[in-house]
C-alpha cells in the first residue's frame, strides 16, 4: 500500500466516510470556513455501503481531517496517534480498517495490532481483519498459540477464499523472526486443508524459510500431484534444486514444459537454469521461444542478447539490443554496456569507448570506466588510463582497488618505477594491505632488489599466514637464482599445502626440485602442473627440465606447441633462444 496514493485526497477520503453512513452534524463556522467540504460521494461507488450512520462530532471531523492530511504528507507520527484515539471514540469498523492501513504503512506493529483488533472485534466474519490481527501478532509480543488460532479461524470463514488464504500464510507470517514457529504454526493450521495443494505449498515455503529443503521438496511434490498443470510449485522446487544442483533444475523444468508448453514463466525459468549450467545454445533457444509468443518481453530479450554476446553472435546480439533501446528498456546503462562490449569485440574501440562513456548511473558506470581504462592501457595510453582510474572511487577501499590496478598497468607497460611509486604511496595509507604489498614485493623482484621483496612478502606472511601466493612468490624467487634452495622448497611445499591444486605453485615446485638436481621429480611435477593450465611458463620449464634430460624432441615439441599459442610469451622466446631454437 502506497500512502502517498491512498491519502493524497484527504478530504475526499473524508467525504467517502461521510456518504458510508456517517451523518454529519453542526459544524462550527470557524471548522467549515477552514477547509470547505467537497459534495459526498456516490453510494454505489463505495465499498462499504450500509453501514450503521453515526453523528460525526466535531471532534471526529477534525482528526480526521488532521491525520489524513499529515499521512498525505509523510507525518505518519501524527496520523497513527490521532487514527489510534478516533478508534476508540467512534468505535466504528471503518475508522479501525484505516487506522490499521496507516499503521501497518508507519511500520507500527503495536499500533496497527491494537486498532486490527478492534477491526476483529467489530466485524468478527472478516477474514481480512483477522488475517492482518494475526500477522501483525506475529510482529509482536503475542504467543504462537494465539497467532495460530486467529489464522485457524480466518481460514475457518473463508470460503471461497480458501486458496488465495493459504497461500498468503507465510506472508502474513513474515515479521515473525523465528522461522521454525513460523513453519509450526502452518503446518498446524493446514492440517484440515491437505486436500488443497495450496496448503502443501504454504508447507513447503515455511520448510524453506526454516532451511529443511528436504521438506520442502517433499511438500513440493505433493502440491504437484494434487495440481499437476500449477507451475509456482514447480518453479519453487527448481529454485531449490538449483542451490546445489542447477543441472538437476533443467531436467525439473524440462520435464515440466514437456506436459506444458505454454508455461513462459517456467520456460524463462529454465532459460536461466540453462545458463548457469552454460548450456548457451539452449538457453538461448528457450528465450527465443518466450518471445515468439511475446516479443515485448523485455527481460527475455535482454537474456537472449547477453547469451548471444557471450556465444560471439554479435549480430544477433546487436539487434537484440537495439530492439531493446528502441522499445524503452528502462536500465538504459545495461544496454550501452553490452554495445560497448559488441563494438569492442569488433575492434571498433572509438565506438566502445563512446558506449561506455555513456554509462551513466553507479556502480555500471565505475565498471564501463575501468573498461575504457583497460582499454587505453592496452592501446598505449597509458597516462589517459591512469587519469581515468584516478576520477574514480569515493571511498578509501575503493581508491586502494584502483591504485592496485594503475599499479599493474604500469607494471605492463614496463613503466616499473612508476608502478612502483604508486604502490608505495597507496602504503602510506594502508602499510598492511596485502594486495598492495604483494604487488609491491613483485615490482622490487622485477626491479632485482631482492632483500626489499623478501622483506615485503616476509610482512605479508606474518600478517595473513594462510596467503599461499605470498609463500610460493618468495620461494620461486629464491628457487630461480638458485637461492637457499632447501628453504626456497619449504616454503613453495607450504603453498601447495594451502592451495593443492593451483597449477602455478606446482609449476615453482617442480621448478625448486629441478634447481635441486631432482630431475624426474621436476618433471612429474611440471606435467601435471601442465596439464593442469597450459601456461607458456609452464611449457618454458617442463621443455627445459625435459630438454636436461635428454629428451630434446619432446622439449621442442613442447616448446614450440606453446609458442603457437602465446606467440608472444616472453618466458618462451628466452628459453628457445638460449637452447638455439
Amino acid at each position: 500500500m502506497s500512502l502517498t496514493s491512498t491519502l493524497r485526497r484527504p478530504l475526499l477520503r473524508l467525504a467517502m466516510l461521510m456518504a458510508a453512513g456517517f451523518a454529519p452534524s453542526v459544524v462550527s463556522a470557524q471548522a467549515a470556513a477552514t477547509e470547505p467540504l467537497p459534495e459526498p460521494v456516490a453510494a454505489d461507488v463505495l465499498p462499504q455501503v450500509g453501514m450503521p450512520g453515526q453523528v460525526l462530532l466535531p471532534q471526529v471531523l477534525y482528526g480526521v481531517l488532521l491525520a489524513e492530511i499529515a499521512g498525505a504528507r509523510g507525518r505518519v507520527d501524527v496520523a497513527v496517534p490521532v487514527y489510534l484515539e478516533l478508534v476508540q471514540l467512534t468505535r466504528d469498523v471503518r475508522v479501525a480498517q484505516r487506522a490499521t492501513e496507516v499503521a501497518l504503512y508507519a511500520r507500527r506493529l503495536d499500533a496497527a495490532q491494537q486498532a486490527a483488533a478492534v477491526w476483529v472485534e467489530l466485524d468478527p466474519d472478516s477474514t481480512d481483519a483477522k488475517r492482518v490481527l494475526a500477522g501483525t501478532m506475529g510482529g509482536g509480543n503475542v504467543s504462537n498459540e494465539q497467532i495460530a488460532m486467529r489464522l485457524a479461524e480466518a481460514l475457518a470463514t473463508s470460503g471461497a477464499r480458501l486458496p488465495g488464504d493459504l497461500l498468503s500464510l507465510n506472508r502474513v507470517l513474515s515479521r515473525m523472526p523465528d522461522k521454525t514457529a513460523v513453519r509450526q504454526i502452518v503446518e498446524r493450521v493446514t492440517e484440515p486443508y491437505l486436500d488443497y495443494a495450496e496448503a502443501h505449498f504454504a508447507r513447503a515455503h515455511s520448510a524453506f524459510a526454516a532451511r529443511d529443503e528436504a521438506a520442502s521438496l517433499a511438500a513440493l511434490d505433493e502440491a504437484i500431484r494434487l495440481r499437476p498443470a500449477w507451475d509456482q510449485p514447480l518453479l519453487l522446487k527448481a529454485q531449490i534444486q538449483h542451490g546445489t544442483d542447477p543441472a538437476l533444475a533443467a531436467k525439473t523444468l524440462a520435464a515440466y514444459l514437456e506436459q506444458n508448453p505454454d508455461s513462459l514463466t517456467a520456460r524463462r525459468a529454465y532459460g536461466r537454469a540453462l545458463v548457469s549450467v552454460k548450456d548457451y545454445v539452449q538457453a538461448r533457444q528457450a528465450f527465443e521461444a518466450v518471445l515468439v509468443q511475446e516479443p515485448d518481453d523485455q527481460s527475455s530479450r535482454y537474456a537472449a542478447a547477453m547469451i548471444a554476446l557471450e556465444v560471439q553472435d554479435l549480430a544477433a546480439a546487436e539487434q537484440h539490443l537495439e530492439h531493446l533501446q528502441s522499445d524503452g528498456y528502462p536500465d538504459k546503462d545495461a544496454i550501452q554496456m553490452a554495445l560497448g562490449q559488441i563494438l569492442e569485440a569488433r575492434g571498433d574501440q572509438a565506438g566502445a569507448l563512446a558506449h561506455y562513456d555513456a554509462v551513466a548511473q553507479s556502480p555500471r558506470r565505475e565498471r564501463a570506466q575501468l573498461q575504457i581504462a583497460r582499454m587505453l592501457s592496452q592501446g598505449g595510453a597509458v597516462d589517459e588510463a591512469r587519469a581515468r582510474l584516478q576520477a574514480l572511487g569515493s571511498n578509501p577501499d575503493e581508491r586502494l582497488n584502483y591504485l592496485l590496478l594503475e599499479a599493474q598497468m604500469l607494471r605492463d607497460a614496463g613503466q616499473l618505477d612508476t608502478a612502483l611509486q604508486v604502490t608505495d604511496d597507496a602504503l602510506q595509507a594502508a602499510p598492511d594491505n596485502a594486495d598492495l604489498l604483494y604487488e609491491s614485493a613483485m615490482l622490487l623482484e622485477r626491479l632485482g632488489r631482492i632483500e626489499a621483496m623478501e622483506g615485503r612478502l616476509r610482512k605479508l606472511i606474518a600478517l595473513k599466514p594462510d596467503y599461499a601466493h605470498a609463500y610460493n612468490a618468495l620461494g620461486y624467487s629464491l628457487a630461480d637464482r638458485s637461492l637457499r634452495l632447501d628453504e626456497a622448497e619449504q616454503l613453495i611445499r607450504k603453498a601447495v599445502e594451502l592451495s593443492p591444486g593451483d597449477p602455478f605453485i606446482l609449476d615453482s615446485l617442480g621448478w625448486v626440485r629441478f634447481r635441486q638436481g631432482h630431475l624426474a621429480d621436476a618433471r612429474s611435477i611440471l606435467e601435471k602442473a601442465y596439464t593442469l593450465r597450459a601456461d607458456p611458463e609452464i611449457a618454458a620449464h617442463l621443455g627445459e627440465v625435459l630438454w636436461s634430460l635428454g629428451d630434446q624432441k619432446t622439449a621442442r615439441e613442447t616448446w614450440q606447441a606453446a609458442a603457437a599459442k602465446h606467440p608472444d610469451s616472453s618466458a618462451l622466446k628466452a628459453v628457445m633462444r638460449r637452447f638455439g631454437l
